[in-house]
């Protein structure tokens, strides 16, 4: 009997990394939330570090989390580095594009809980009607990655965040300039 259980799970293990072999080599997750705000006031929330404590989900993950700002005070070569508890886990990051009103590019690194390193950026439309914000975030898909993968729908697990920080964006812009 311990044979058939063996090689049934030996068999498993095989599938399993077969199929984590044949998931694409990156990710990409993106959402999109239209602001009854220009955008004028929806960039500065995005373009400064500072003001992420303000909308960004991750920031609730741990209220103790020690941060640092470095680089410019905003824009291209603004710099944020965080260290927290096990959910916020640590990492940096930094702008390395800034196009007023319109789009920021970050080079975001995580250390902990696992090395990675992957772009976000946001892109701001403007429209007679508002402006749309599009938050993507995409980088290389390391094999441990492709094997959770096939357990968690990492799109439906980062998009919820991304919907929740981009819920807060809106209702910050929609209620006044960035302070």
């Amino acid at each position: 009997m311990l044979p058939v259980v063996l090689a049934v799970v030996a068999a498993a293990v095989v599938i399993v990394l077969i199929a984590a072999a044949m998931k694409p080599a990156t990710f990409r997750v993106v959402r999109s939330r239209r602001m009854q705000a220009p955008a004028e006031r929806v960039f500065p929330l995005i373009n400064d570090f500072h003001e992420w404590a303000q909308w960004s989900p991750y920031e609730k993950l741990d209220p103790a989390m020690n941060k640092t700002f470095g680089g410019a005070a905003s824009g291209r070569g603004s710099t944020y580095a965080w260290s927290g508890n096990s959910k916020a886990g640590q990492g940096r990051m930094e702008i390395v594009e800034s196009v007023p009103s319109s789009r920021v590019a970050i080079d975001l690194q995580f250390e902990k809980p696992w090395r990675s390193r992957m772009m976000a950026t946001f892109t701001i439309e403007s429209a007679a009607d508002g402006t749309t914000v599009t938050w993507a975030m995409e980088g290389p898909s390391q094999f441990m990655g492709k094997v959770m993968g096939l357990f968690i729908n990492m799109d439906q697990m980062i998009g919820k965040d991304f919907d929740a920080g981009l819920g807060t964006l809106r209702t910050l812009a929609e209620a006044g300039p960035a302070q």
